[in-house]
């Protein structure tokens, strides 16, 4: 399609083109891997794997690619058929409605809110070491680790402002960096610096392997393989959505399967002492560090650093489009502000300070990065379990009913109940209270308080998901409720499309 034709496409959702159609294949890819950013994830909870099975904990990681693909080629289709901004808000507004799409687009509002946060607290654990490596003595504690999140927080906003042109520019430097960092790293520590032979990966180094244990480690994987569907909220600002956004939501997943699954191999195979590093809870750093002297291991943190900078940006940019997108339909408190589009910049310029100032505020009650990653990763799995059920729902109900570029075909339902299983059971290991992954304050003594003794006991997670579907549920109510619905395209645009491609 023409940019023009694209303008006109988007018209037929009963919305004109405001933001900049600048982004092609490429660009729309780089965004969604780096949103994934396999060296942000696994340099967050390597150690939480690792302490918890040994090397074994890298099974997960096929697992969960294997679960997520599958989620992310129901959203292929679902990009395919609606190219326009907000995801799973948008998907779900034209297969189940107004309601249900509210509630849907809420939750993953604040589960992409979370994200920007965990992911800018994640950034000083690289940063840190590095200077430090590099003779700057800064000291690796809570307050400097916010310090340099909130300067991190401010610096994305700035930039998402200034135009999605200078974020694609960014980014698809940034994933190429990253990509080659990460493979270079791990070849040559395989190749030359290997002290475990390829069994590693059947050693649980001494830890209690159990169904349990497992699910606790599956948890690094987890916080990787999500926010795919980032190509298909930036669907106004790419050329062809309708083609090409399928293809990166697709592509980001298999790209980062294979990169991430190189690297965590490799930094198996680098591991001096298994036991050892378990029991002192080493990540890629401490791995690089024991086998590469200060300079190397400098670098290595400073691309790690440009990695997770650079997925800061992109997660921002896909939350300030989904902010965007619910405004625009008047669903937001402040939409009228939170929808407009600067005319020169072509950015929803208060949905990004928006985002940058509700990102701040779980730094005021910082636990450290983990705790953060865990709360951010099971609300989005909720949101893609929420998105999941309109599908199913819509499937039964014969969606669909005309053609778009990427379709499922007849594999539709049986994969769309497949992403149901998958994620049901995933929701589950979210919610367990446990003090590795779902803890209740009063075990984290000193750094997580709510300062009421009753909520200090409830796990952090059920909190974090019952006061946001609380607070959403009260304004909803007061002033969503009677409100017209924006829905002025039918579920099944009619629109003449080029032939499907079948999987």
């Amino acid at each position: 399609m023409t940019e023009l034709s694209d303008e006109h496409d988007l018209a037929r959702f009963g919305y004109k083109q405001e933001l900049k159609r600048s982004l092609g294949v490429f660009s729309s890819f780089a965004v969604a891997f780096s949103y994934i950013s396999p060296s942000t994830g696994i340099f967050t909870l390597f150690a939480l794997g690792l302490t918890t099975i040994g090397g074994v904990f890298i099974w997960s990681w096929p697992i969960v690619a294997i679960g997520q693909f599958i989620i992310a080629l129901g959203w292929a289709e679902l990009s395919s058929h609606y190219p326009v901004a907000g995801s799973v808000f948008q998907w779900t507004k034209y297969l189940a409605g107004k309601t249900y799409s509210w509630f849907a687009g809420w939750i993953y509002l604040f589960a992409g809110i979370l994200t920007v946060t965990a992911v800018c607290v994640t950034l000083p654990l690289a940063l840190i070491p590095a200077f430090n490596l590099m003779g700057w003595n800064v000291s690796d504690s809570l307050h400097n680790q916010r310090l340099f999140a909130i300067v991190t927080l401010v610096l994305i906003t700035i930039m998402n402002i200034f135009g999605v042109r200078l974020v694609a520019l960014v980014n698809n430097t940034g994933v190429l960096f990253e990509i080659l960092g990460m493979v270079v790293f791990a070849f040559i520590l395989g190749a030359f610096h290997h002290h475990q032979s390829g069994a590693v990966i059947f050693h649980t180094g001494g830890t209690n392997l159990t169904f349990g244990t497992f699910l606790i480690a599956m948890f690094m994987s987890l916080f990787v393989i999500y926010g795919f569907d980032t190509a298909g909220t930036l669907a106004e600002e790419t050329k062809n959505p309708r083609v090409e956004a399928p293809k990166a939501i697709l592509g980001s997943v298999v790209g980062a399967f294979v990169i991430g699954g190189i690297f965590l191999f490799c930094m198996l195979l680098g591991i001096r002492d298994l036991p050892a590093a378990i029991k002192g809870g080493f990540g890629p750093a401490n791995i690089i560090e024991s086998n590469f002297g200060s300079a190397f291991s400098a670098a290595f943190l400073m691309v790690v650093s440009a990695a997770i900078f650079v997925c800061c940006l992109s997660i921002m940019t896909s939350t300030i489009r989904l902010c965007f997108g619910m405004s625009r339909d008047d669903t937001l408190p402040g939409s009228r502000w939170l929808a407009a589009v600067n005319p020169k910049l072509h950015t929803p310029i208060w949905s990004c300070i928006a985002i940058g100032v509700l990102a701040f505020i779980p730094m005021l009650q910082y636990a450290g990065a983990g705790i953060i990653a865990i709360a951010a990763t099971g609300m989005i799995y909720l949101s893609y379990f929420i998105g999941n059920i309109a599908l199913l729902r819509a499937r039964l109900s014969g969606w669909p009913k005309t053609k778009a570029p990427f379709s499922l075909g007849s594999w539709g339902l049986p994969l769309t109940v497949l992403g149901l299983v998958w994620g049901g059971g995933m929701l589950i290991n979210f919610a367990w209270p446990r003090v590795a992954s779902n803890p209740r304050p009063y075990q984290l003594p000193g750094t997580l308080n709510f300062h009421w003794h009753w909520l200090n006991h409830q796990p952090v997670f059920w909190t974090a998901v019952i006061v946001i579907a609380l607070v959403g549920a009260a304004y909803f109510v007061l002033v969503q409720r009677n409100k017209p619905a924006h829905t002025e395209a039918p579920a099944d645009e009619a629109m003449q499309l080029p032939a499907p491609h079948h999987i």
